[in-house]
Protein backbone atom coordinates (compact mmCIF):
# COMPACT_ATOMS: atom_id res chain seq x y z
CA UNK A 1 0.00 0.00 0.00
CA UNK A 2 3.11 2.12 0.13
CA UNK A 3 5.90 2.23 -1.82
CA UNK A 4 9.13 4.28 -0.85
CA UNK A 5 11.64 5.38 -3.97
CA UNK A 6 14.04 7.67 -5.09
CA UNK A 7 16.82 6.60 -3.23
CA UNK A 8 20.34 5.99 -4.29
CA UNK A 9 24.16 6.82 -4.33
CA UNK A 10 25.02 10.62 -4.09
CA UNK A 11 28.20 12.40 -2.76
CA UNK A 12 28.73 14.11 0.36
CA UNK A 13 26.77 17.91 0.42
CA UNK A 14 24.53 16.50 -2.81
CA UNK A 15 20.37 16.28 -2.67
CA UNK A 16 17.94 13.27 -2.97
CA UNK A 17 14.16 13.39 -3.25
CA UNK A 18 12.31 10.89 -2.32
CA UNK A 19 8.41 9.46 -2.86
CA UNK A 20 6.03 7.48 -1.15
CA UNK A 21 3.16 6.48 -3.31
CA UNK A 22 0.30 5.42 -1.17
CA UNK A 23 -2.46 3.02 -3.15
CA UNK A 24 -5.43 0.64 -2.20
CA UNK A 25 -6.91 3.12 -0.29
CA UNK A 26 -6.66 6.76 0.62
CA UNK A 27 -4.27 8.65 2.80
CA UNK A 28 -5.01 12.00 2.43
CA UNK A 29 -6.18 12.39 5.74
CA UNK A 30 -3.48 10.48 7.82
CA UNK A 31 -0.59 11.81 9.13
CA UNK A 32 2.71 10.61 7.04
CA UNK A 33 5.99 9.94 8.68
CA UNK A 34 9.45 9.52 7.29
CA UNK A 35 11.89 7.14 9.56
CA UNK A 36 15.29 5.50 8.51
CA UNK A 37 16.89 2.79 9.70
CA UNK A 38 21.36 2.26 9.40
CA UNK A 39 23.02 -0.92 9.65
CA UNK A 40 23.28 -2.15 13.09
CA UNK A 41 20.79 0.72 14.37
CA UNK A 42 17.48 0.71 15.38
CA UNK A 43 14.62 2.60 12.79
CA UNK A 44 14.50 6.78 13.85
CA UNK A 45 12.38 8.90 13.04
CA UNK A 46 12.73 11.70 10.30
CA UNK A 47 9.96 13.76 9.73
CA UNK A 48 6.51 13.71 9.88
CA UNK A 49 3.19 15.38 7.86
CA UNK A 50 -0.33 16.54 8.93
CA UNK A 51 -3.12 15.40 6.57
CA UNK A 52 -3.42 19.26 5.39
CA UNK A 53 0.60 19.80 5.57
CA UNK A 54 0.17 22.75 7.69
CA UNK A 55 1.65 21.05 10.43
CA UNK A 56 5.55 19.74 10.11
CA UNK A 57 7.73 17.95 12.57
CA UNK A 58 11.40 16.86 12.10
CA UNK A 59 14.04 14.74 13.49
CA UNK A 60 16.60 17.45 15.15
CA UNK A 61 19.68 15.54 13.06
CA UNK A 62 17.54 16.99 9.72
CA UNK A 63 16.03 20.03 10.56
CA UNK A 64 16.91 22.93 8.36
CA UNK A 65 18.23 20.20 5.73
CA UNK A 66 15.20 17.78 4.74
CA UNK A 67 11.87 19.11 3.53
CA UNK A 68 8.61 16.75 4.22
CA UNK A 69 5.55 17.77 1.95
CA UNK A 70 2.56 16.06 0.21
CA UNK A 71 0.61 15.98 -2.37
CA UNK A 72 -3.15 14.87 -1.56
CA UNK A 73 -4.32 14.51 -4.97
CA UNK A 74 -2.00 12.55 -5.92
CA UNK A 75 -1.86 9.87 -3.07
CA UNK A 76 1.70 10.93 -2.61
CA UNK A 77 4.16 12.44 0.08
CA UNK A 78 7.72 13.19 -0.32
CA UNK A 79 10.93 13.58 1.44
CA UNK A 80 13.53 16.58 -0.06
CA UNK A 81 16.85 15.82 1.62
CA UNK A 82 19.84 18.23 0.81
CA UNK A 83 23.47 18.57 2.30
CA UNK A 84 23.35 15.43 2.97
CA UNK A 85 26.16 13.54 5.09
CA UNK A 86 27.20 10.30 4.92
CA UNK A 87 25.41 9.68 8.44
CA UNK A 88 22.23 9.74 6.58
CA UNK A 89 23.12 6.75 4.95
CA UNK A 90 20.31 4.13 5.49
CA UNK A 91 17.33 2.73 4.35
CA UNK A 92 13.89 5.13 4.43
CA UNK A 93 10.81 4.01 4.89
CA UNK A 94 7.62 5.71 4.84
CA UNK A 95 4.55 5.36 7.32
CA UNK A 96 1.16 6.34 7.97
CA UNK A 97 -0.79 6.60 11.02
CA UNK A 98 -4.26 5.27 10.94
CA UNK A 99 -7.21 7.21 10.25
CA UNK A 100 -8.06 10.13 12.90
CA UNK A 101 -5.00 9.70 14.81
CA UNK A 102 -3.70 13.80 13.93
CA UNK A 103 -0.92 14.23 16.14
CA UNK A 104 2.72 13.92 14.49
CA UNK A 105 4.22 10.95 16.22
CA UNK A 106 7.94 10.01 16.87
CA UNK A 107 7.68 6.95 17.63
CA UNK A 108 7.20 3.56 15.48
CA UNK A 109 4.54 2.34 17.59
CA UNK A 110 2.21 4.56 16.12
CA UNK A 111 2.01 4.16 12.44
CA UNK A 112 0.25 1.24 11.53
CA UNK A 113 1.48 1.27 7.89
CA UNK A 114 4.58 0.84 6.41
CA UNK A 115 6.40 0.92 2.54
CA UNK A 116 8.98 -1.30 1.95
CA UNK A 117 12.00 0.93 2.15
CA UNK A 118 14.85 2.43 -0.15
CA UNK A 119 18.65 2.53 0.13
CA UNK A 120 19.82 5.94 0.57
CA UNK A 121 24.15 5.77 0.87
CA UNK A 122 26.19 9.10 0.95
CA UNK A 123 29.63 8.90 0.19
CA UNK A 124 31.99 11.45 1.93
Amino acid sequence: QLQAFGGGLVQAGGSLRLSCLASGRTFSRTVMGWFRQAPGKEREFVAAISWTGGRLLYADSVKGRFTISRDNAGNTVYLQMNSLKPEDTAVYYCAARKDGYIALELSTMQYAYWGQGTQVTVSS
